[in-house]
């Protein structure tokens, strides 16, 4: 891939994981469990629901933060390095895209037959607070970007630094 289009997909996943961040931390940091199920029907079913559904969005704050410095450590350079973009792209590939999409506690997952209907692909194990739907959702077209985007990526790094040697 062209040094410049890489360059360029650098800067695209910057600015998707920064919106990212931002939006995780702000919710994260302003809500909490008795807040979501205040409004909710039985509460009590739904506490260990919300609680894995919040583990794993920390988790995913976290992929996102380091994806976002180790991309802006890549555009800070004096001199852009392909290789060493097309690494950290890969890594952010394989963690932040890969958290989002596959979360540990399986809250939610993508029904790929919603993704070109206009629908929300997302599909919930069960009924979340609204608060977490929106977030998800929200989410889900930031990430749906950068997955089409970095598709290219999705390709084991060192797959392809092998198929270049050859």
């Amino acid at each position: 891939m062209p040094s410049e289009q890489t360059k360029q997909l650098c800067k695209l996943t910057k600015d998707q994981l920064r919106d990212i961040r931002d939006e995780l931390d702000h919710f994260l940091s302003y809500i909490s469990i008795p807040q979501l199920l205040k409004n909710e029907q039985d509460q009590a079913e739904k506490v260990e629901y919300v609680r894995e559904f919040l583990r794993d969005l920390r988790h995913l704050s976290v992929a996102c933060e380091i994806g976002y410095e180790k991309v802006s450590l890549v555009l800070r350079r004096a001199r852009f390095k392909p290789e060493f973009a097309e690494k950290v792209l890969s890594e952010i590939v394989h963690s932040c895209i890969y958290s989002f999409y596959y979360p540990k506690h399986e809250v939610y997952e993508e029904d790929g037959r919603y993704s070109y209907t206009n629908q929300d692909a997302i599909k919930f194990r069960h009924s979340p607070p609204e608060p977490l739907r929106k977030l998800t959702i929200s989410l889900s077209k930031k990430f749906e970007v950068l997955r089409d985007e970095l598709d290219y990526y999705e390709t084991d790094y060192f797959t392809r630094l092998r198929m270049r040697v050859k």
